[in-house]
């Protein structure tokens, strides 16, 4: 058998034994169920996102009323109220929902977009600088 013959053989076979192999059907990966007061965060989320502020409101003060299992959850739900608060004119409240989010996870922080936002960015540094002076972020 010559050389070529041969690589021409072994070329086919491989060819065919890759057609046998079938790639094995993937399995979803469980998520554990979510509680309520996740479920109810979510959708907050999602109508904030969408400008349904009111929708909103109502959703993420559930979510908190249900329970939420992560303190970064709760820091969660009490920014985007402080961000609704903020919108709305409501100075008091939005603070009174920065200040929660902190107590809530002393690691909580916004990012650069949102921070710098000319709402509720002053406020939130305000109740940061607060905190700070109290111990409490980090």
């Amino acid at each position: 058998m010559t050389v070529l013959r041969y690589r021409i053989l072994l070329l086919v076979g491989i060819i065919i034994l890759t057609g046998c192999v079938r790639a094995g059907k993937e399995q979803p990966v469980e998520q554990p169920p979510q509680s309520v007061g996740e479920q109810l965060l979510v959708k907050g989320i999602e109508s904030y996102e969408e400008g349904e502020y009111k929708s909103a409101a109502k959703n993420l003060q559930d979510a908190l009323s249900a329970g939420l299992t992560l303190k970064t959850d709760s820091a969660k739900a009490h920014k985007y109220l402080a961000f609704i608060a903020c919108g709305s004119d409501n100075t008091r409240r939005c603070r009174d929902e920065f200040r929660k989010a902190f107590e809530e996870d002393p690691n909580f922080s916004l990012d650069t977009a949102e921070a710098g936002h000319p709402i509720w960015g002053p406020v939130y540094r305000g109740v940061r600088n607060q905190m700070k002076s109290k111990g409490k972020p980090r």
